[in-house]
This record gives C-alpha cells, structure tokens and sequence, in this order.
C-alpha cells in the first residue's frame, strides 16, 4: 500500500489537535496548510474514505467517521 502524502498526513495531524475556541481552528488551516476551510473540510471528509488514512491514523478516522455518521443520521 502507498503511504499517505504530506498533505494528508498534515490534515490528519491538524485534527488530532484540540483548539481553544471558535476560529482557531480555521485560522489554523489556512496558515498552516494553505487551504480555504471549505477546501480542508471536503479534503478531510474524502481522507476519510482512504484506506491508506485509517491505516495511517485509525484512530483519528475512526473517530472523524463516527462523528460524520452521527451528523448523517441526525438529517
């Protein structure tokens, strides 16, 4: 299996970090990836997806999976 790129694993360290309050979180992705928070989340939302991120970081993506799938089902 291929190893994560550089990008991927950084978005998944991002969001192993806790954040103190509303918009630190965002601020964090643009200065430190680059990326529009639109841009970050729906790269986050397809890392999920990747078998090469949960093997990286299972438990990061497990717990962003469950937190998604909790989102859905509230629909």
């Amino acid at each position: 299996m291929e190893e994560l790129p550089a990008r991927e694993r950084s978005i998944l360290a991002l969001e192993r970090r806790g954040f103190p309050g509303p918009g630190a979180k965002e601020r964090a992705v643009r200065e430190r990836l680059g990326l529009a928070p639109v841009r970050y989340y729906q790269l986050l939302n397809a890392l999920l997806d990747d078998p090469r991120a949960l093997a990286h970081d299972p438990v990061t993506v497990n717990r962003l999976r469950r937190v998604r799938e909790a989102r859905r089902a509230e629909r």
